[in-house]
């Protein structure tokens, strides 16, 4: 089983951004940690991330055929993507939605969700630990 691990924009500086909201785990930790919570289960877990848009679009393509689940962070495109929306839509992938804050209690722009469209679950406020959250829920989805 392979699952893929999404992040947009300025998720790269975890542990830099705001740390009282965002936490103090750095971003390659994150992934390396996740990686080695994969192994641990027996799938693999690959990360990207990028601050551009259009990459994210390709990547989530790019993961059609030889992906199994798609744990997705846009970050600030959460609530502009239609495009990543649509990517998601179009690959088909189990997706689930993950923000290590809750929007929902911030700003009221932070509210809306292009992305929860295309996806079965969405976990927030629950830090980098909903990283883990998501990857458990995705393996329990494909393996009834």
């Amino acid at each position: 089983m392979k699952i893929l691990i999404v992040n947009g924009a300025n998720l790269n500086l975890l542990g830099i951004r705001e740390p009282d909201i965002y936490g103090h785990t750095g971003y390659s930790a994150l992934c390396q940690d996740l990686t080695e919570y994969g192994r641990a289960h027996g799938i693999t877990v690959e990360t990207y991330q990028s601050n551009h848009e259009g990459d994210l679009v390709d990547r989530i393509q790019a993961a059609y055929g030889n992906t199994d689940g798609i744990v997705i962070n846009p970050g600030a495109y959460t609530h502009t993507s239609i495009a990543l929306l649509d990517a998601l839509k179009a690959v088909g992938i189990p997706a689930i939605e993950v923000h290590i804050s809750d929007p929902d209690l911030r700003e009221d722009f932070r509210k809306v969700s292009y992305i929860r469209f295309a996806c079965f679950k969405t976990i927030k406020g629950h830090g980098v630990k909903g990283y883990f959250e998501a990857v458990d829920e995705l393996i329990a989805h494909l393996n009834p």
